[in-house]
């Protein structure tokens, strides 16, 4: 009997989220009674705070509960006006706006919109796990550019060049950086600017997911404030999941030319029509409001940062670079791979070894693989002091164990 083939191929050519599929496994390990920590997912451990939350059951008591326009509510577009004049000293027009279900949404809405068959999107490795597969989903073809521990982890200028061929349509790349921590600065990025202006064909998005979570002396620079003359080919993303611990309510926004950003908010309205209305007052709450809970939390991550690159710097093995900013570590596990588990399993790559970690350290992370280089492993320290400290104390010693 003939069967139904239900995955197009587009669809077969893309994977499911690495990170999301680690951490459904040691949810399953958990469930079955195991003590596993999961270091694998960049989500906050803090409660949503309680003004946002409030904001939320407030909209829904007045009935905000239905439908809003495909590009938000006006307030929640205004709130964002606000914050980049208020922390980027950026001005942006309330119809240079565009919002989605998640930033992640926002990447979809750009590349659906504007990609056509065989356009490349230059992006520099390690980068974030989803990158690729939503460039490939939506017909481009993603060139990579590894960019390892030994140039810290970005780009060069020479290499951004080298990459940029006649079909290429976008540069896209994250600072503060998910996986790495790593941040550009605003010298770093001009020199960047200096290559794309060279190219015009060229356009430029710039996750900033990340921008208020910086845990070392390098201070957060928006490419659009160190290349202000690209401005009208650049699109700025960002959300509230990060920053404000609101991960599960899936809220992203961007800034861009107006004929991008309507560009996206057509796209949305075809996908989802609009993002949740109740979400949408709640996020406007946060830009609004009181900005106390992200000093706090920043301040925690930079403790627990500090934990985890003395504690990872101490196993033998590991090259570690200290975090800039976001709540990951990178180690380098080089001198791990080839080496025999006890029950005589060979560790041939990075993957192999955050499969053993998971099994016999309890400790789940996510393999370089996922994120474009090899071998390097990522733990999220989004998770208490108490947590890591157990969890770098179980790493040594399953690392230990290897011959």
């Amino acid at each position: 009997m003939n069967m139904i083939a239900f995955e197009s191929l587009r669809a077969s050519t893309i994977k499911s989220s690495p990170s999301m599929a680690v951490s459904m496994a040691a949810k399953a390990m958990r469930a079955k009674g195991e003590q596993v920590i999961d270091l694998s997912l960049g989500e906050p451990d803090f409660d949503t705070p309680a003004h946002i939350v409030d904001a939320a059951v407030d909209a829904m008591k007045r009935g905000i509960t239905r439908y809003t326009a495909p590009d938000g509510l006006p307030e929640l577009r205004e709130a964002i006006v606000r914050k980049f004049k208020r922390e980027n000293g950026l001005d942006y027009a309330m119809d240079e706006i565009s919002i989605g279900n998640g930033a992640k949404q926002i990447l979809f809405n750009a590349f659906l919109g504007t990609l056509e068959p065989g356009d490349e999107v230059v992006v520099p490795a390690p980068y974030w796990v989803s990158y690729t597969d939503i460039v490939i989903l939506h017909g481009g073809v993603p060139v990579i550019v590894p960019c390892g521990v030994e140039q810290a982890f970005k780009i060069t200028p020479e290499r951004l060049e080298a990459a940029i061929t006649p079909k290429t349509r976008w540069f896209l790349f994250n600072s503060p950086s998910n996986p790495t921590g790593a941040i550009y600065t605003a010298a770093e990025l001009k020199a960047l600017g200096e290559v794309l202006a060279r190219h015009p064909r060229v356009a430029i998005m710039s996750d900033e997911i990340y921008e208020h979570i910086v845990c070392a002396d390098v201070p957060f620079t928006s490419f659009a404030n160190a290349c202000p003359e690209l401005r009208d080919r650049t699109l700025l993303i960002n959300g509230v999941s990060k920053a404000y611990a609101m991960t599960g309510w899936r809220l992203g926004y961007a800034a861009g030319p107006k004929a991008l950003t309507k560009v996206l908010n057509k796209m949305q309205s075809q996908s989802t029509t609009c993002p949740s209305s109740i979400t949408q007052v709640a996020a406007a709450a946060a830009l609004n409001g009181p900005q106390d809970f992200v000093t706090t939390a920043v301040a925690e991550y930079k403790a627990r940062g500090e934990l985890v690159t003395r504690g990872f710097r101490a196993i033998p093995g590991l090259e570690v670079r200290a975090p800039e900013g976001a709540f990951y570590l990178f180690p380098k596990c080089a001198v791990h791979i080839g080496k025999t588990a006890p029950d005589g399993t060979v560790i041939e790559n990075d993957t192999a070894l955050a499969a053993y970690l998971l099994t016999e350290g309890k400790v789940a992370t996510v393999p370089g693989a996922a994120f474009g280089v090899e071998p390097y492993i990522r733990l999220s320290f989004a998770t208490s002091r108490d947590n890591l400290t157990l969890a770098i104390a179980r790493i040594a010693d399953a690392l230990a164990r290897l011959r």
